[in-house]
């Protein structure tokens, strides 16, 4: 008996989606210098508030400086022939973003929107290559970072490829759930974001959405409030989400 429960827990433990393989990690980037150089990078910096809808910036644009999400969400996104946005990931407060367009000298490959209002705190270029002077671990933080970010895009590019709608909504969920964890402004946790943006996100149709949306709350593996979407039952999720074990 006490064997049978160690197998079932390491089965549950196997069946838990890596969110981490989906996420960024940009926001480390800064808590990973001491004290004096976080005050010294920020202090470079201009506030910059965009409502929402505002392109932050835009594919093909000509990169000017980088970013810091003081608060608020934004989302990376590209739009394909047919008009169709394909959302790449969506960034947090404490997220550092637009820099490798700057750091390879390329227009960006990508837009960004802001989700919700935000606050971005904005360093230019001059302002910044003085930076990566001044902090010389600095740039191999950069570097090191955008060879993880280059896997989450596989790892992202992946699943919407080879997934089923079921499975990538789940996985979805989950990650966003973790993006809107420690927001203080609602429930943690709780997602809010519209429709045609989280189908943006798994690559449906906002009708296809919405019918398996239904599925899920009748399920009771979600709900929904005010068009809130407030995650009941993870364990399933993530059963869902990595069904390949079944």
């Amino acid at each position: 008996m006490l064997l049978f429960v160690a197998s079932s827990g390491i089965a549950e433990y196997l069946m838990k989606i890596d969110v981490e393989k989906f996420n960024f990690q940009s926001d480390k980037i800064l808590s990973s210098l001491t004290p004096e150089e976080q005050e010294l990078f920020l202090s470079q910096a201009d506030t910059l508030l965009f409502k929402k809808g505002k392109l932050i910036f835009y594919e093909e644009g000509v990169p000017t400086g980088v970013f810091i999400v003081h608060k608020g969400k934004a989302k990376i996104f590209k739009t394909g022939l047919d008009g169709k946005d394909q959302i790449f990931y969506v960034y947090k407060a404490g997220d550092l973003l637009g820099y490798h367009a700057l750091l390879c000298n390329e227009r960006y490959a990508d837009s960004c929107e802001a989700l919700e209002d935000c606050c971005l705190l904005f360093i230019n270029q001059e302002r910044f290559e003085e930076l990566l002077a001044q902090i010389p671990h600095l740039q191999s933080l950069l570097i090191q970072n955008m060879s993880h970010e280059f896997g989450v895009m596989v790892n992202t590019i992946t699943v919407l490829a080879q997934k089923p709608l079921r499975e990538r909504l789940a996985l979805f969920l989950l990650i966003l759930q973790q993006k809107y964890q420690d927001d203080a402004s609602a429930i943690s946790g709780a997602i809010v974001l519209p429709r045609e943006d989280l189908a943006n996100i798994v690559g449906t149709a906002r009708e296809s959405l919405g019918r398996l949306l239904k599925e899920f709350k009748e399920d009771k593996l979600i709900t929904i409030e005010n068009k809130v979407i407030i995650l009941k039952d993870t364990q399933r999720l993530h059963r869902i989400a990595n069904s390949q074990y079944f």
